[in-house]
């Protein structure tokens, strides 16, 4: 499925603790099949962790950008199986 727009959110302006609460809320009101591109300043592998953990294959990860200074993810919700 195609989206004409994908939401872009940085988190490089957060403390790292307040990161993780707003990308687990973004994560939490995808809708299936839609995405949002998440903009970091480090590779955020361990959010990767965390979210197959607490939502097991529910979601997509795909890098768009990795490095040295922004690596940029989009996230997206699957859609559910028939």
């Amino acid at each position: 499925m195609t989206q004409s727009h994908v939401e872009i959110v940085d988190v490089r302006s957060l403390v790292p603790a307040q990161r993780h609460a707003k990308i687990f809320n973004l994560v939490d009101a995808l809708k299936p099949g839609t995405s949002f591109i998440l903009v970091n300043d480090h590779d955020p592998k361990p959010l990767y962790y965390q979210l197959e953990a607490e939502h097991p294959r529910q979601f997509s990860w795909l890098y768009i950008q990795q490095g040295p200074a922004v690596w940029r993810v989009e996230i997206g919700r699957l859609a559910k199986a028939a």
